[in-house]
């Protein structure tokens, strides 16, 4: 005799959405990393229609959206930049900005946006998400400075390209008996100049976040130097600044976002070197050779990571929120926090690298 009828197992399906993903901001490697994950599980796990807002915020201004595939991602996983393109377009600087962005979202049917960027991004997203976009930030920038995150992609490939542009200037320095000046990203952190000193041997590191005297840099080299050293490696951040009354530097400029035009830090450094001691000084400016190129496979994982992440978020509505690294493991945390302060270079870092100061 048959047994009593069970009701049916109810099913747990995902339910398909429709996200707009988008990157702001400066270009960094593993951009298409992130991008690519999100496409992926997104596709292949919740059948989501994901759509790439062009050129950052401006794809959602202008209605400017492309229909993203898995396919349309294959091949992208280890090339810089973005395939969907990025400026520094803020909507609330924007004429009718914001409501043109939501106008779009509710044209598009979009359910939720994927905001990958940096501090400036983030709380344009933050601010936002405050008027009811449904959001989810994913922290990029090669500087290392949102402070809930333990690390951000980009910053591998950054710190990498610089020591090996370090490690290539040792050589010729010591052919010509030079000191070399390598400026370095890092308008208002030190980490990759802390890093990329550390691993590249560096005579001297100056960053932001402790003001230096010129005096003192070239006291040390005089002293490397006549003790038979006939090399010297100088790394500046582009935002190192020296203490008040050691050096003069020329009034700050602004660019139309507001932020202090920098760059140029490493000449004025390498002729006060020259002037005061005598070495025949070079400078080398990076630029942005540093956040440009391949990414390294640090970088292509924690930007996968942060991809899949981002797209979980989403579908476990969890707007207003940013994903990170913690202990190895991604969470989330609230933008509001997300983007309340700048990661510094630790003291017990920077006493580790100036135990390497000559």
């Amino acid at each position: 005799m048959a047994g009593p009828l069970r009701p049916p197992i109810a099913a747990s399906y995902p339910v398909p959405m429709r996200i707009a993903v988008l990157t702001g901001g400066g270009d960094c490697p593993g951009l298409n990393a992130v991008i690519r994950a999100v496409v992926r599980k997104g596709e292949r796990h919740y059948t989501d229609t994901v759509l790439g807002s062009r050129d950052g915020w401006r794809g959602l201004l202008d209605r400017d959206l492309v229909r993203l595939s898995v396919a349309d991602l294959r091949g992208t996983l280890h090339r810089g930049g973005t395939v969907i393109g990025t400026t520094r377009i803020n909507p609330f600087t924007v004429e009718e900005g914001v409501n043109r962005v939501f106008d779009t979202v509710a044209a598009e049917r979009i359910d939720a946006v994927i905001a990958i960027g940096g501090e400036g991004t983030l709380s344009c997203t933050n601010e936002l998400h405050k008027l009811g976009l449904p959001v989810v930030g994913v922290p990029k920038t090669i500087d290392n400075d949102i402070g809930v995150t333990e690390r951000t992609f980009g910053f591998d490939t950054a710190v990498t390209i610089a020591t090996e542009a370090i490690d290539r200037l040792h050589t010729t320095a010591e052919s010509h008996n030079r000191v070399m000046v390598v400026e370095v990203m890092g308008r208002h952190v030190g980490h990759i100049a802390t890093w990329a000193g550390i691993a590249g041997g560096a005579t001297r590191t100056l960053i932001p976040e402790v003001p230096f005297d010129i005096d003192e840099v070239c006291h040390s080299l005089t002293r490397r130097h006549l003790a038979g050293r006939y090399a010297s490696i100088v790394v500046v951040a582009e935002g190192a600044k020296p203490a008040p009354g050691t050096m003069d530097i020329p009034d700050e400029t602004f660019d139309e976002y507001g932020h202090v035009r920098l760059g140029g830090i490493a000449d004025r450094v390498a002729d006060e070197i020259e002037e005061r001691t005598g070495f025949e000084t070079r400078v080398t400016v990076l630029g942005h050779v540093q956040r440009g190129g391949t990414p390294t496979a640090l970088d292509r994982v924690l930007s996968s990571r942060f991809g899949i992440a981002a797209i979980d978020a989403v579908h476990d509505g969890l707007y207003g929120s940013m994903v990170a690294l913690k202990d190895d493991h991604i969470i989330t945390v609230p933008l509001e926090e997300a983007v309340k302060d700048l990661k510094f270079v630790q003291p017990e870092l920077w006493s580790v690298a100036r135990q390497f100061f000559s």
